[in-house]
């Protein structure tokens, strides 16, 4: 195994390990700010005192954490204020790398192999799709063992 094998296997464990941690994670109606508040009971003022700013500006974040505008300095300031830290993660939508990975190997080498096989096919010389599926899965599971870059080009 390469270096680079050996990072990116390293890299995916973080990812895979944040990506179990957060499990069906996902915000509250209400958003965390204002979630986390009213649980300690903390009035918008309060938390505003403790973090420097006016209580308009604290209901002013609550609402762009809920909209997507919030800014992560602003909402660790808050959540400082709050006694509470925030957990920042960019998890793969399917699970894992390994999954996101093999499915991009998949896509890439049918694609690939398809359109060899379309020009093999003008020429007389298709293959049969039980030989292209195998052709497919091979190069698929060669793209997925050490991927790189291009892998990503469409």
């Amino acid at each position: 195994m390469s270096v680079r094998q050996t990072i990116m296997r390293q890299y995916a464990r973080i990812v895979d390990d944040a990506a179990a941690r957060a499990g069906g994670l996902s915000m509250p109606p209400e958003g965390w700010l204002a979630t986390v508040r009213k649980t300690l009971g903390m009035s918008a003022r309060q938390v505003g005192e403790r973090a420097g700013v006016t209580k308009a500006a604290v209901y002013q974040a609550e609402r762009k954490e809920l909209a997507g505008g919030i800014t992560l300095r602003q909402l660790e300031k808050l959540a400082a204020a709050l006694d509470a830290r925030v957990v920042y993660a960019l998890v793969p939508a399917e699970g894992s790398v390994g999954a996101q990975l093999e499915r991009r190997a998949r896509e890439k080498a049918e694609r690939i192999v398809r359109r060899a096989g379309s020009h093999m096919a003008l020429e007389r010389q298709g293959l049969p799709e039980s030989r292209v599926t195998e052709q497919i899965q091979d190069l698929a599971r060669d793209l997925g063992r050490d991927p790189k870059p291009e892998l990503w080009d469409d």
